[in-house]
């Protein structure tokens, strides 16, 4: 039985692979403390769950791809709140299943007579695998830590072949920022060669220091396609609650095609949803739980001469570690602590590792003592 050529040639999902290593270090009885996955183990705050149980009706039937009027409300109205834009929730908003199945699909959607995507690198894996399995070629667009991980714009020459620019700030995994002038340059070259700006922002609400910049602050938006979610903001991983934010045609197409392939989110979720979005002191919390947990494990990782090499946003430190990162890792794996090689985001993070903040507060603690006495 012959399967998708794509799926053949694509080398095994990174984070498949640590799970592989993390289940090898576990049998030989090697107790862990994981900053591998970037899956918050904080509390879905109580409200949202007790707005979830509420809305579990009797008779369940099938959520409609367009998203509840409720929803696409509330969602229009965070973005109005956060970033000052206002958007029609009838027509510029698609609810989906967190961001993930969004980006990975979105290929397939917005594919045309072009069939090349510009993905960043180093970058989350989705966006290329999305591509691939659109069957659309990819141009990768280096990022390096000199021009702040933020993609060389003047020194890409494809603007004319491809279809979508995929970008994502706060970065995953660098944890850098972007301003607003990289985004009106970048939409500027959307609307002048004809591609789309796509802009996965799922850690927009992850700070340390000052709110980023989304791109639905630009003051045109033709060309711009912006992802969103509450998995990281409100640590509602499980629940598979987000956003697409785009111009009426661009949701009028996701909303054709998405009945085919799946739905919004079930109406339970959505529901919670709507307390989510409608609520911002949760979210100060859960900056401060990171904010927290970042002062005690980064000094023990920078006291072993590891230099934080990004990381002003998300939950994520972005490290130089002096060396190849898959041994780097592997190392660390033996002695408990678990972080993702920077080499699993593709070339240009090798010599680097991320470390996501998602262990407890007191896993933190018990990590910064192993890392003081092992590295």
């Amino acid at each position: 039985m012959r399967l998708s050529p794509v799926l053949a040639e694509l080398a095994q999902y990174p984070f498949a692979r640590l799970d592989d290593w993390k289940a090898g270090a576990a049998a030989r009885g090697v107790e862990l403390i994981d900053f591998g996955m970037g899956d918050p183990r904080e509390p879905t705050p109580a409200f949202i769950r007790e707005a979830l149980v509420a809305s579990v009706d009797e008779v369940s039937s099938y959520p409609r791809a367009v998203g509840l009027p409720g929803l696409r409300d509330a969602i229009a109205g965070w973005i109005e709140r956060r970033f000052g834009a206002a958007v029609d929730p009838a027509t510029e908003i698609v609810p989906t299943l967190g961001s993930k199945e969004a980006i990975f699909s979105f290929a397939q959607v917005a594919l045309g007579e072009k069939r090349a995507v510009a993905i960043p690198e180093p970058a989350y894996p989705v966006y290329e695998r999305g591509a691939r399995f659109a069957g659309a070629s990819v141009v990768t667009v280096p990022l390096s830590e000199r021009s702040g991980w933020l993609p060389d714009l003047d020194a890409f020459a494809a603007w004319d072949e491809i279809a979508l620019f995929w970008t994502c700030y706060p970065n995953n995994p660098t944890g850098a920022v972007a301003p607003l002038s990289f985004y009106e340059e970048l939409a500027t070259r959307a609307r002048e060669h004809g591609f789309l700006l796509c802009s996965d922002e799922a850690y927009s609400e992850l700070w340390f220091d000052e709110p980023p910049v989304s791109a639905l602050e630009l003051t045109d938006r033709t060309n711009v396609v912006v992802f969103n979610t509450l998995s990281k903001r409100s640590s509602m991983t499980g629940y598979r609650s987000g956003f697409v934010c785009a111009p009426r045609e661009i949701c009028d197409a996701l909303r054709a095609f998405r009945p085919t392939v799946g739905t919004a989110p079930q109406e339970f979720v959505q529901r919670a949803s709507i307390a989510a979005w409608s609520d911002e002191r949760h979210v100060e919390n859960v900056r401060d739980v990171y904010r927290r947990k970042r002062d005690v494990i980064l000094p023990a990782l920078e006291a072993k001469g590891l230099r934080l090499a990004g990381s002003e946003a998300t939950f994520y430190l972005w490290l130089d570690v002096n060396g190849p990162s898959i041994p780097f890792a592997r190392a660390l794996l033996e002695h408990g602590v678990v972080c993702a090689p920077g080499a699993f985001f593709g070339p240009a993070g090798e010599g680097y590792a991320r470390f996501a903040l998602v262990p407890t507060q007191e896993q933190c603690e018990r990590a910064a003592g192993i890392i003081g006495d092992v590295l």
